[in-house]
């Protein structure tokens, strides 16, 4: 299976190429041919420049060359990376999601290999935030990646019977607090997060790995810790102002709900994918004039957003790499929107949903690898966060940040545009049908080029330009070099 591009449905086995040469000009074209002549990369204060990709199992060598050569030089802020600590052993994705220890040595690399590709993402101007599991520990017994031995309530020089919570059961109810909060999580061991002892041991984990120059973290199952533990843990690092993204998914009527970790830090807000996937399949894009905070999400100076993750793309919560132009469009209006620190996820192709990465998270390269097994690896590498029509975004993004939305218009249906201001313009043509019209902007006359295709466009002394997008394209404006 491939993605088909936005631009049309057809099988990528005829593609295959051309997107990768696509790929590969447009890492240059979003910020030279937005920008000019890209600048030094030089890492950012958190925001400034706040799109990150989260490449999900990469091995730690493969995200060091991928920082370099794409992520940083295209304009991404931040770099997500798989949990690092040791794990249980096995093929499948989320064994690294049961820790054994905090030692890095899972199968993306060890020690010497995670702090490399720390020092090589800061070389080209990319932050690193770590997908931290400190809710809980592995499941049943065994040795994990790193050699060590455990059993359930037993992980050796780290944590004893008395360091968990007393329900030894499953999470059955979400009305339930305590449930939800002291309870195991698909029968994981459940830390006692409320106690002095833990809290000490994940905040020295933690800040192992701030010592190691890592940015920021993201909290895994941060639904099923007290916002108090989390936040007695986040005092006790040595950076306690350290960026912080939390997943706390909202469940309507449940009793933990994502508000309560604002004071925090950053929560994930996965009502936005959701809706997302609603509006581009079933609705209409008209209705994403207001999309954010008007549809009463989290204030959006701390929402951390996104199309699709690990977990949703498996669930079937939110579009995937299998939606095709539903798929590309819906990160192009993210990435041109100004609600919420976008997270583009950047995966690999599977039928199994257990399927652990191809070639044990080694990437030689985009679009290539081994065949989805059950319960074994998955095939080739989607590598989203280059595809054409994202990357162009990340640019663009950057170039119109902290300017508002200006110039709305829709044809109450499927197509859509809108301003960034006078820095930017984008339309998007979700109808079955070519799109021709005069739009109106408040950009300067002048000659801007579209990211997404590389065409040039003038825009007249009275901020308009006429255009016509193919069905199910974009297009984004931005002043040309």
């Amino acid at each position: 299976m491939s993605r088909t591009s936005s631009t049309s449905r057809i099988s990528s086995t005829s593609r295959m190429s051309v997107i990768v040469r696509r790929a590969a000009a447009a890492a240059a074209l979003s910020l030279t041919a937005v920008c000019g002549t890209a600048p030094p990369a030089s890492a950012a204060a958190p925001g400034e420049k706040d799109v990150t990709a989260v490449l999900f199992e990469w091995r730690y060598d493969s995200v060091a060359r991928e920082c370099k050569e794409t992520l940083g030089p295209a304009g991404y802020g931040f770099v997500q990376v798989s949990p690092p600590q040791e794990h249980i052993q096995g093929p499948q994705w989320w064994t690294s999601y049961q820790p054994v220890s905090y030692r890095i040595a899972g199968r993306l690399g060890d020690r010497a290999a995670f702090a490399g590709m720390v020092a090589a993402c800061h070389a080209a101007g990319v932050k690193v935030v770590v997908d931290a599991v400190v809710n809980h520990m592995a499941a049943a017994s065994g040795t994990g990646t790193g050699g060590t031995p455990y059993t359930k309530y037993d992980y050796p020089g780290l944590y004893r019977d008395a360091d968990f919570h007393g329900c030894r059961k499953p999470i059955s109810d979400y009305t339930d607090r305590a449930d939800v909060q002291t309870c195991e999580l698909v029968r994981l061991a459940d830390l006692d997060t409320g106690s002095e002892r833990v809290r000490t041991t994940v905040a020295r984990y933690l800040d192992d790995l701030l010592g190691l120059g890592v940015d920021g973290f993201r909290i895994d199952a941060a639904k099923h810790i007290a916002a108090d533990d989390l936040a007695a843990i986040k005092a006790r690092l040595s950076k306690p102002d350290v960026y912080w993204k939390q997943e706390t998914i909202y469940g309507a009527g449940e009793a933990v709900q994502p508000e309560e970790y604002l004071r925090t830090g950053d929560v994930q807000e996965f009502r936005y994918a959701r809706d997302l996937k609603r509006v581009l399949q079933h609705e209409r894009l008209a209705y994403l004039r207001n999309y954010g905070e008007g549809w009463a999400y989290l204030p959006g100076g701390q929402a951390s957003v996104f199309v699709d993750n690990h977990d949703t793309e498996r669930d079937g919560d939110t579009l995937t790499y299998k939606d095709g132009a539903d798929y590309t469009l819906a990160h192009v209006f993210m990435l041109a929107w100004p609600y919420g620190s976008p997270d583009v996820h950047s995966g690999y192709e599977f039928t199994d949903r257990d399927a652990g990465p191809p070639d044990g998270g080694a990437v030689g390269a985009c679009w290539q690898g081994g065949t989805s097994q059950a319960g074994g690896t998955g095939g080739s590498w989607k590598c989203q966060h280059k595809w054409p029509e994202i990357i162009s975004m990340v640019g663009f993004r950057n170039a119109v940040r902290g300017t508002a939305v200006t110039d709305w218009w829709d044809n109450g249906y499927q197509a859509i545009a809108f301003g960034r201001g006078s820095r930017g313009y984008v339309v998007l043509n979700h109808e079955g049908f070519a799109l021709t019209r005069t739009f109106q902007t408040s950009l300067p006359q002048g000659d801007y080029c579209d990211v997404q295709s590389g065409r040039h466009v003038a825009i007249d002394g009275s901020g308009r330009f006429t255009a016509t997008l193919a069905p199910n394209t974009a297009l984004a404006l931005m002043r040309c070099p």
